[in-house]
């Protein structure tokens, strides 16, 4: 499993009975999350004191229960700083698992001894754009969101990034590293639909074709219960890894818990990287 471990700013304080109870910076917030299927740790405190509680509806959603909270605040993950408000389905603009990746990311672009283009698809609030950025990377960062593009670029305006080569359009260029976090389901603006099983594979071929002849590496995240590690790296062996020789490794992502020493799995990633 990869883990992000290396987080200053935020830690999973526990998790049990379907809820996991998080630090943000100072804030504590407490979330459903469906891995969470073991008893809660009754003697732990730390779940009398949330800052904010997102409570799931029967009907499908739910709602944040406020008792603390600013309506913005700030973390840190060695450079970069992101910005964070709580969001409708228990979300915050952060997934913090994914500082796995983003560790990768800066390692393989910081070591490629030349210049690297990068395309991140799916990019949300930025977090892969920013990892990729502040390592020299030249990023192309792509969302279907207006607002999450405008959060993205706020992200890296409190990192110090605005200056660096970051595209917040579609183009047409080559890119040395493809970064994508494709939902599990979706709709778009004239109403069709994106279901992950039956879509993602034609996806990444597609995309395969606007990877330059000299990749350094494919990253491909999944919050889907249906994509196994094992099936991410089968779907990259044939489209990457007929494109370039190379390897792939595919993994859970997780995020310790402190009261217990348990690992929360929190999805799961597959990476191509090439040879040199």
């Amino acid at each position: 499993m990869w883990i992000a471990d290396h987080w200053k700013d935020y830690a999973v304080l526990d998790c049990g009975g379907g809820e996991k109870i998080e630090r943000w910076g100072n804030q504590i917030l407490q979330r459903p999350d469906p891995q969470a299927i073991w008893p809660r740790d009754k003697d732990c405190k730390i779940w009398n004191k949330p800052n904010a509680i997102y409570h799931r509806s029967n009907a499908g959603g739910g709602k944040w229960e406020i008792r603390k909270l600013p309506e913005q605040w700030a973390i840190h993950y060695g450079d970069l700083t992101f910005q964070l408000k709580p969001m409708s389905f228990k979300h915050t603009g952060l997934f913090p698992e994914q500082a796995a990746n983003w560790d990768f990311i800066d390692k393989m672009i910081r070591h490629a001894g030349r210049p690297i283009n990068v395309l991140n698809l799916f990019a949300y609030t930025g977090g892969a754009t920013l990892a990729a950025a502040n390592a020299g990377a030249s990023v192309c960062h792509v969302d279907a969101s207006k607002g999450m593009v405008q959060w993205a670029k706020e992200n890296a305006a409190s990192s110090g990034l605005s200056d660096r080569p970051i595209r917040w359009i579609v183009d047409d260029c080559k890119y040395d590293a493809i970064i994508m976090d494709p939902p599990s389901y979706g709709r778009g603006p004239s109403g069709e639909t994106w279901k992950i099983e039956e879509d993602v594979a034609d996806f990444i071929d597609l995309t395969m074709g606007v990877l330059s002849d000299k990749p350094l590496f494919v990253l491909i995240s999944s919050y889907s219960t249906g994509l196994a590690p094992s099936v991410m790296s089968y779907l990259l062996g044939i489209t990457a890894g007929k494109r370039a020789a190379g390897k792939i490794e595919a993994q859970e992502l997780g995020l310790p818990v402190e009261s217990t020493g348990l690992v929360l799995p929190c999805g799961s990633s597959a990476r191509f990287i090439a040879e040199e």
